[in-house]
């Protein structure tokens, strides 16, 4: 009867995720595996025997690598020109150093070429690795080479990651806080405060006149004239005494001071008909416009004070484009500020909302990208194959955001739930197909072939670390990701996205794993070229 259900692989997987759950909440000395943890139980199902599908891994793959796509694709382009140029040599190392550990111990151990190729792939769990070096050797021994490094691959950076933090006593939530105050920093606190119109520069002049937005940077959200506060439009006008109340960041209040008259602290209360209301940009229509296109101060009489979005305070500037999920803070009277609502969507339902056709028409894409033959001069050529294809698609899909009627977006408890299914179904077939030789290999070839491809996969880990922290200092949260990406290894930023509440990891990985990919394929067909 149990023979029976282990033969079927829904029961086998379910059971291989349960396992994997349980012995992943185990701590020793405050480390545990975690969601990693179901690999090793499919390590150990595999070698008695039990196989899950390859369609069903590789249908974990794409939703896993298309959901981390999506999420970092926003932050992926700022990561790129800020720490860019830094990620890329780190993961240039981390290829070169696999290929020179393994270049190395091929004259070290006389181990033939095609050996070496397929370890160098293996080490890195490259599947398109492996193809280049079939193709670049015609030699079976290359895919042999490569099903004797892969499960220490796999196996081994996971345990890299998960021992890091622990070695080196870093906190790494505390540093990806840190990380995303930086963030933050880039855009500067808006405050709100009041100022007493004094300047007799401005007195009998319109807001237009005075051009106080464009002049500091400043928006004003209301103005009280003797007893009565309004909301300011292009024509109100200015008078001694008058005060206004105005939202920007320190430095562009200081600058309106000048302008105006005397800074003073406080708020100017609203009028009966008026209200300030935060309301949320879920239609579709909206998305990618400008918000000086909207034109709310003519059309509703209504001013925007400030936009939050992805937990960050942004100056509403006339040329800021929205959205999907854009939080506005906007004051005027009430019946303007409904039709303001009307305009944007503000449906908090839909930011919950998963709509499959831009996930299936995505993956569908990358898929087809990953099949694509990508030639360099002197005869060089790469596909980007199943991950890469997918990964560059949703980058580029996520950054892009929005076209036509399809959002390219998916709310975070969506994104997560794929993410999660996806890992788990591609975690427990790679588990188990590695398990099936593991023993086997170890019989035929020895430790030696063993021993060569766990060097090739641990060296290069450690050339990322010194090389990120002594010589360019980045945070432990970037370094974990880019190791990830520079070692091409899905199952390593699993391992890593478990340890931290934050997509800085992500986002990294996402960076150079494009890279490391096109990397690690020319210098394998340099090698076969040169040594074979």
């Amino acid at each position: 009867m149990l023979i029976d259900l282990l033969n079927s692989s829904y029961f086998s997987l379910f059971l291989i995720v349960a396992l994997g759950f349980m012995l992943g909440r185990i701590k020793i000395k405050g480390l545990s595996l975690d969601v990693s943890a179901v690999i090793f139980i499919a390590l150990l199902f595999g070698h008695f025997g039990v196989i899950i599908p390859k369609e069903l891994g590789n249908f974990g793959l794409v939703l896993f690598i298309f959901t981390i796509g999506i999420q970092a694709g926003p932050g992926f382009f700022d990561s790129f020109r800020s720490k860019g140029k830094t990620l890329i040599i780190i993961t240039v190392l981390t290829i070169l150093s696999a290929s020179l550990t393994g270049v190395g111990l091929k004259y070290a151990f006389d181990i033939d070429t095609p050996s070496v190729v397929g370890l160098i792939a293996g080490a890195l769990t490259s599947t398109p690795g492996l193809a280049v070096a079939i193709d670049s050797t015609n030699s079976p021994m290359a895919s042999i080479a490569y099903g004797i490094a892969y499960p220490f691959g796999v196996i081994g950076v996971i345990l890299f990651v998960k021992l890091l933090p622990k070695i080196m006593r870093v906190d790494l939530d505390q540093e990806a806080r840190k990380l995303e105050l930086e963030r933050r920093g880039s855009f500067p606190e808006l405050t709100t405060c009041i100022f007493r119109v004094s300047n007799p520069a401005v007195f009998g002049k319109t807001l237009a006149q005075i051009n106080a937005r464009a002049m500091t940077g400043a928006v004003i959200s209301r103005v009280k004239h003797e007893d009565q506060i309004i909301i300011p439009k292009a024509a109100t006008v200015l008078n001694e005494g008058d005060y206004i109340q105005a939202v920007a960041s320190d430095e562009s209040l200081d600058q309106l001071a000048v302008l105006v008259g005397k800074r003073e602290e406080g708020e100017l209360p609203l009028d009966k008909t008026q209200e300030i209301e935060s309301l949320l940009l879920t239609k579709k229509d909206m998305i990618n416009k400008q918000l000086g296109d909207l034109n709310l101060q003519r059309n509703f009489g209504c001013t925007v004070t400030r936009i939050r979005r992805s937990g960050i305070d942004l100056a509403p500037s006339p040329e800021l484009e929205l959205k999907f999920g854009d939080k506005l803070m906007v004051v005027g009277e009430k019946e303007g500020i409904k039709g303001v609502a009307r305009l944007l969507g503000n449906n908090a339902k839909k930011l919950s909302d998963t709509d499959f056709f831009p996930i299936a028409m995505g993956i569908v894409l990358g898929v087809l990208f990953g099949k694509l033959n990508i030639s360099f001069p002197g005869g060089v050529s790469f596909s980007p194959g199943l991950t890469g294809g997918v990964l560059m698609v949703a980058l580029l899909l996520s950054a892009v955001g929005k076209t036509g009627p399809i959002m390219w977006s998916m709310s975070g408890p969506a994104n997560q739930l794929l993410r999660q299914l996806g890992l788990l179904l591609f975690l427990a077939e790679v588990g188990t197909s590695a398990g099936k030789t593991l023993v086997a290999t170890f019989q035929e070839s020895g430790l030696m072939m063993f021993g060569v491809g766990a060097a090739i996969t641990v060296v290069p880990m450690l050339v990322a670390v010194l090389a990120g922290r002594l010589i360019f200092k980045i945070s432990l949260v970037d370094l974990l990701g880019t190791i990830t990406g520079g070692m091409t290894s899905t199952p390593g930023l699993a391992a890593v996205d478990s340890m931290v509440d934050s997509n800085i990891p992500s986002v990294a990985y996402a960076t150079v794993y494009p890279i490391a990919m096109v990397f690690l394929i020319l210098f394998i067909q340099i090698i076969a070229s040169a040594v074979y």
